[in-house]
Order: C-alpha cells, then structure tokens, then sequence
C-alpha cells in the first residue's frame, strides 16, 4: 500500500517518500506549536480555549518545528512501542498501582482517566495524580493528560463540586456568561485536584426530548448549544483545563445510551448537517480536543461506531471540517462496542480509522500496548498516520507544562 514503509522500493523513490513524510509531520507539528503558542497569547489578555488557533507564520514556532518529538521519531521496530504509547488513555482511581506507574514512566499510557474510588479523598488522589505526573517526568515523558467527566448534572465524577449549574439549566434559565463562569469554577476545581483535561462540553444539539443527551445538553438549537456549551470551554481554559467537544458528529437523535448498548441513527446528511453546526463553531474557535462518539451513522460510514470508521474520524472531522487538534474516541469498551469487540480489536480499528487516543474507562486495559504495538509491526497500521497522531498528542501534553 503506497505511504507504508516496505521492502522492494527503489531507493530513490524511498528517499522522496520519506523526506516527503517528514515534511508533512513538520508541517503538523508547527501548525499545533502555532495553535498552542497562540491560547498562551489570548490567555494573557483574558482567557481563550486551551488550544485556540493562533497564527501560522511565528517565526520561532517555524524553528523549533524543524525537529520531531524524540516520542514520535523512527519507522522500525524500535519506535512502534513509543508510537502506540501515545495513543493510550486508561482508567483509574487516582490511587495508581505500581503497574500503571511503570507505564507512565515507560510511556506506554498518554494519560488516565479519574474515575474517583469509594471512599478515596481528593487529596489521596492529588497526590496519587502527582506520583503518576512524576512518574512520566522520570522516565523522560511529558505531562500526562489526566481527564475526567465533570460535566455537570447527571455526569460529574466529583459530585459535590463545579460546575453546581448543570448544562440543562444553563440551556433553559442561563445565559453564555454564566455557563463561561461555571466552566472557570469548574476549571479551578480541576486544576486544584490535579486535572488538566475536562471531558465537557456536551455539543449536541437533542432532537426531541426524549434524546438520550436531552438532560446532558445546553439547549435543543445549535446556536444555544453552540454559545454556552463553548462559553463553557472558554472558562475552562481561562483556568488551563482543556476542553473536549463531544459527541461529534453528535448524539441527539440517539434515543440509545452507547455506554450501554449499540445505537444506529437513522438520519440523512442534510439532517446530519445542522447537527455539526456547535462542532463547526468548536473548531473555528481552536478546540483542543474532540470526542468522536460510538453510535453508527449509516449516511456517513456504513461499517459500524463513529469512532471506527475512517469516513467521519479522518474523511469527516479532519478532510472536510479541517478539525487540527487531538480526537479521543468515546470509551471503547462501553456497551456500544464490547458487545462484538475486545478492547484490542476495538483499539486496532479505532487507530486505523485515524484516531489519536483511544479512551479505556473500564478498566486499565493491559493488552492495548501490544496489541498496537504489534500490529505497527505487522503494518496493519500505518506507521505514518501513527507519527502524525504521535505528533499531535505529544504537542498537547507539552503544552500542559
């Protein structure tokens, strides 16, 4: 397949792709280090989305873009470890065992997600948080991305904290300031615990009432949704909490929760169109990062979950919708999906379709390393495509530092 590594090629064809290669993740690097550089910027004159678009041209972001992240380098056996680590989320408690800190030290995890333990207080876990941080600087790593869902409502992983306005509120009796204030109070909780990533807003945009996202949405129009579920982002990042858009391309005609079981939504792309309209907003305002949800939509990608499908992942978010930041799939082994997938197969076809990280909220998913690893090595996954997300997602976790 043309752009895999492979023997048989002439040399100087070879040369021409791999120099080629390297000027397109050149290229993806110094468009990220731009967006990062400019959310510095914006944040100093009163506060943006963490990851805004800033400008292209900065003379040092073009520098220092010259040289890939030493995580991300390589196209041989030696680098697919390196290459899958980047792309791995697992589950904890805050309380991390030795087995997960050795895989942030050795890179083999991006990040967690904090599902809080019974009986476990904030501060075991700030301070679990801080052993796994440092676990990862000790191996040479950058920051993790530590997220959880503090959404507000019915989803909130700290229950008695910000946001204390659950978005359904805030879409019937608030306005955009006040979902921006509940987004910095919400971010200043986070930040205090720990947290760098919120798993919020909620972008869709309910069909009916009776849409599994309806008590979860900021309205039932994309303009109400689109203002004070990204006013919300905006006081996130005020705060340095990075916001996540989901669940693109949107989840409001589902009358299924995916967490629990497959949903198929049976809507034409002229329905589809206006339900992208907050994810559209989102990413002209720079959002760090999209969740790509786990129900099927026959009209964008026959073959089954979003999340897994390369005609919305890639063809979709980033071909037509020009989405530059990092996608992070919808928990993959939720109902959805573990119904007909492990978490290995689940995680080879997400990756394939061109997702960045692939989020395991049930547990700490131990096999998902090798499994990637394995099938780089195989090349049933595109060594290019996983520098690119590579480069993506170390970009990100730098800019947490």
């Amino acid at each position: 397949m043309e752009g895999r590594d492979g023997g048989g090629t002439p040399a100087g064809p070879r040369s021409r792709l791999s120099r080629e290669r390297e000027r397109r993740l050149r290229e993806v690097r110094r468009r990220r280090r731009a967006a990062l550089g400019g959310v510095a910027a914006l944040a100093l004159v009163g506060g943006a989305l963490v990851g805004a678009a800033g400008g292209g041209d900065d003379t040092s972001a073009g520098t220092a873009a010259t040289t890939i992240p030493s995580q991300c380098e390589g196209a041989d056996a030696k680098a697919w470890p390196r290459l899958a680590g980047q792309r791995i989320m697992v589950r904890t408690d805050g309380t991390p065992d030795s087995k997960l800190l050795r895989r942030a030290r050795k890179g083999e995890i991006a990040g967690v997600i904090v599902f809080p333990g019974v009986g476990v207080e904030q501060e075991q876990i700030t301070a679990g948080l801080r052993e796994l941080q440092k676990a990862a600087e000790t191996g040479g790593q950058p920051p993790l991305i530590v997220a959880t869902d503090q959404e507000g409502g019915p989803v909130k992983r700290f229950t008695n904290d910000p946001p204390l306005r659950s978005p359904y509120d805030l879409g019937r009796n608030g306005d955009a300031p006040d979902a921006r204030l509940e987004g910095q109070a919400t971010g200043t909780f986070l930040r205090r615990v720990g947290i760098n990533t919120d798993l919020a807003p909620v972008l869709d945009v309910p069909a009916t009432p009776d849409a599994v996202i309806a008590f979860r949405s900021f309205g039932d129009t994309p303009d109400d949704v689109t203002r004070k579920g990204l006013a919300f982002a905006t006081g996130l990042g005020q705060e340095r909490v990075l916001a996540t858009a989901k669940h693109f391309p949107g989840l409001g005609r589902s009358l299924l929760n995916t967490d629990f079981s497959p949903s198929e939504i049976d809507a034409s792309r002229e329905d589809l169109r206006e339900d992208l309209a907050p994810f559209r907003a989102a990413i002209r305002q720079g959002i760090p990062l999209i969740m790509v949800g786990s129900a099927a939509y026959p009209a964008l990608g026959p073959n089954g979950p979003a999340a897994l499908q390369q005609e919305i992942a890639t063809g979709l978010l980033r071909d037509r919708l020009g989405f530059e930041g990092v996608s992070i799939t919808d928990d993959l082994q939720a109902g959805a999906l573990s119904a007909s997938l492990d978490s290995g197969e689940a995680a080879e076809r997400a990756a394939r379709a061109g997702m960045d990280l692939l989020l395991f909220a049930g547990d700490s998913a131990p096999d998902a390393h090798e499994r990637l690893t394995r099938a780089l090595g195989l090349a049933r996954l595109d060594s290019e495509q996983a520098r690119e997300s590579c480069v993506r997602v170390v970009e990100l976790r730098e800019s947490l530092r």
